[in-house]
């Protein structure tokens, strides 16, 4: 069973929506119970980092996404559900799931002909070789919306890059059975389906 949690941060029927066009079936829910029993899981996500986190809290989806990730089955984050899988937001100055060391920051240029949120279509750098990246090649273009951008302490679970300004920011972050990242799948057409499609014959190696 595929589940897609529901944390009241948009867009889960687009990323169900994708996952079927890929033939993958994907139950939405807001049930810890139910999250935390999947088989595969996916932690989507738009808006504020802050109110996310308190809607996880509040429902206790946080502990249930962190009993999902111990079981080893494989996770998938997207957009928000790359930067609170990090142990800390500067939005809102929030704690999050610390399933891999780092925190997310705020986007600053002295250039105010760089636009934040950075939106767009945008190039993927590869670092180093991962099996959800199979069919992807580095100078791909995905689809960004965010104005905050993760930066974990581990260079190792930073697996894909992308320029923005003077800002090399991780967009792929990859730790044992977690793939997650900043850019939208659902928004990035036939290589968003091409990565959806990956996840549905991953079994979570690395």
């Amino acid at each position: 069973m595929l589940v897609i949690v529901d944390y009241d941060a948009g867009n889960v029927r687009s990323v169900q929506r994708a996952c079927q066009y890929v033939g993958m079936d994907a139950e939405i829910s807001a049930d810890p119970a139910v999250v935390a029993a999947a088989d595969k899981l996916i932690f989507p996500g738009v808006g504020s980092a802050e109110s996310a986190v308190d809607t996880l809290r509040d429902r206790g989806l946080d502990e249930a996404i962190k009993s999902f990730y111990a079981t080893g089955k494989p996770l998938l984050g997207i957009c928000l559900g790359l930067q609170i899988v990090l142990e800390h937001t500067e939005e809102g100055d929030k704690t999050c799931l610390g399933l891999v060391e780092g925190a997310s920051e705020r986007f600053e240029f002295s250039d105010r002909s760089l636009k934040v949120p950075h939106i767009g279509w945008n190039e993927l750098t590869i670092n180093r070789p991962h099996p959800m990246l199979k069919n992807i090649q580095s100078g791909d273009e995905f689809y960004f919306v965010h104005s905050y951008f993760a930066r974990p302490v581990n260079s190792h679970h930073m697996v894909g890059t992308t320029e923005y300004g003077d800002k090399t920011f991780c967009s792929v972050i990859a730790r044992e059975n977690l793939f997650a990242t900043q850019f939208h799948l659902e928004k990035s057409g036939a290589l968003g389906l091409k990565l959806l499609g990956a996840f549905k014959h991953w079994d979570a190696t690395c």
